[in-house]
């Protein structure tokens, strides 16, 4: 196991041995943060963030003309703990482009396509067990991608290796750590020669070998340095092993620029995906049943929009087009319940992992402790596991599944990486992207928990009441102007007042 670049939280009071903590002891259930038949204690409203209802924030976020200026002030606005810095004079995008490498109007676009699929026959040697797999036209749209990976850990190893093999048009790794010793343990794209220089820059060089006809670039800056129009240079912004503050942060800023948004992240045994795509089509083709296909809503995320019939073979093959809709990461990572089919079985609702709370137990204390872990003391330990109980409550599950024993687990587990839950989340997520960009198959809504314990990632919808999709970011003011080269037809819909 290898240790994470995040310490603990300090604290005031001195660190006690695990034995002394106020952690349960073993398979003893948890009632309101306390042992069963110890004295209820109650819940500190300073220092834990429990978000109240089903409130939808940003409401009074000022948009301003530029998206870069809307982008400085929700540091202000929304998050004010000085944790970032402001972006500042922002690099014109043509030269940032100019910069990484990229230029939209050519990047990732097959060289000289020597057939009318639009792909080289030396792309079509090389991808040929891929290509019977989701087809031409699911190649060109993957090998036209622009990616972006923040952070390069071991989870992220694991995505770039399979994207770059996949045959993306560009990645760009960004990452202002140097390697250290911890790093070598289960980062498989760096050796003891680049202990001190920089993650990004030392991991590019040996993804780049995977493959040469991808684009693979270094940015060794911080992301926190980095404006909204950043991110519209990219198709897909992927987030890993970062602390939600800076995860709703980024969030914030892909949906300004219409852009798809993955986080993901482990902690020992444990880890989550996460993906908010906004609104996504996708097609699915099946032989026509004798129930006619009707188009309108099959869940509250998902809906068929239409439906075409073709004969092949003799069959007659029914294309489907299905639309997914999303929340962004604030929403789904603190107050969002689980579905009405969860709650309305007891069954389901047992088998939901408890990993889960402890998660959103786990953000909503880096939020309040300047994004550090729980220390090993009673005061981080005991409101740890309030907040895991309060959470566990508010998703409605049921008291017994979180169980003392878990706790324990998954606080041990914290801040390490294991190379075989890196190898499995990792996987899943690059298996999306690809899945997203050739849009064949349905894509995940919207949070993947893995638990080492079962050895079971389960997929969990978790949105609020309300708007879905684009309409949760309905701007009542000015429309953002666009930066760089963003499709102006792809922008956010807006109203103008009155």
């Amino acid at each position: 196991m290898e240790t994470q670049d995040q310490q603990p939280a300090t604290s005031t009071q001195q660190p006690v041995p695990p034995s002394e903590a106020q952690v349960p002891e073993t398979n003893q259930q948890v009632q309101d943060g306390n042992i069963t038949g110890q004295e209820a204690q109650s819940l500190p409203t300073q220092g834990m963030f429990l978000p109240p209802g089903q409130s939808i924030p940003g409401n009074g976020i000022p948009v301003f003309p530029n998206a870069d200026d809307t982008f400085a002030a929700l540091q202000h606005t929304v998050y004010n703990n000085g944790a970032f810095t402001n972006p500042g004079v922002i690099m014109p995008p043509s030269s940032q482009l100019e910069m990484l490498g990229l230029n939209n109007s050519s990047a990732g676009q097959p060289a000289n396509p020597a057939n009318g699929n639009g792909l080289s026959a030396d792309d079509i040697a090389l991808y040929d067990r891929q290509l019977r797999l989701w087809g031409m036209e699911a190649q060109q749209k993957i090998q036209s991608a622009n990616i972006v990976i923040i952070t390069m850990k071991a989870l992220a190893n694991e995505i770039a290796k399979n994207l770059v093999l996949a045959g993306i048009g560009s990645l760009t790794v960004v990452d202002d750590q140097i390697v250290t010793e911890a790093d070598l343990g289960a980062q498989f794209f760096l050796t003891e020669e680049d202990i001190g220089k920089s993650r990004a820059e030392a991991s590019v060089s040996r993804i780049q070998k995977l493959n040469p006809r991808v684009k693979v670039i270094a940015d060794s800056e911080s992301i926190m340095t980095k404006g909204a129009s950043f991110f519209g240079n990219f198709d897909i912004i992927i987030a890993t092993d970062l602390s939600p503050t800076l995860l709703a942060f980024i969030n914030t800023a892909t949906r300004l620029h219409n852009r798809q948004f993955y986080a993901a992240g482990t902690y020992g045994f444990y880890g989550y995906i996460f993906c908010d795509l906004i609104e996504h089509d996708y097609m699915v083709q099946r032989d026509k049943s004798n129930v006619p296909t009707a188009i309108g809503p099959e869940t509250r995320t998902r809906s068929i929009v239409k439906v075409e019939s073709q004969k092949e073979g003799g069959k007659t093959i029914e294309k489907v087009q299905k639309r997914e809709l999303y929340s962004t990461w604030d929403l789904a990572s603190e107050t969002s319940s689980l579905p009405p089919e969860y709650l309305k079985s007891k069954r389901r609702l047992k088998a939901v992992s408890p990993a889960l709370s402890c998660l959103r137990a786990l953000w909503a204390f880096q939020q309040t402790h300047n994004d550090n872990f729980p220390g090993n003391n009673k005061e981080d330990l005991g409101t740890f596991t309030r907040s895991a109980t309060h959470n566990h409550q508010l998703l409605s599950l049921p008291a017994e599944t979180l169980r003392s024993e878990f706790l324990r687990s998954f606080l041990q587990n914290i801040g390490n990486e294991i190379a075989p839950v890196t190898a499995i989340l990792g996987g899943q997520l690059a298996q999306d992207v690809i899945n997203v960009r050739g849009q064949r198959q349905q894509p995940i809504q919207n949070m993947v928990v893995f638990d080492g314990d079962k050895m079971e990632a389960e997929m969990y919808p978790l949105h609020p009441e309300g708007k879905l999709g684009r309409a949760q970011l309905e701007l009542s003011t000015s429309p953002i102007v666009p930066l760089g080269h963003v499709d102006p037809s792809q922008m956010l819909p807006w109203t103008k007042q009155a």
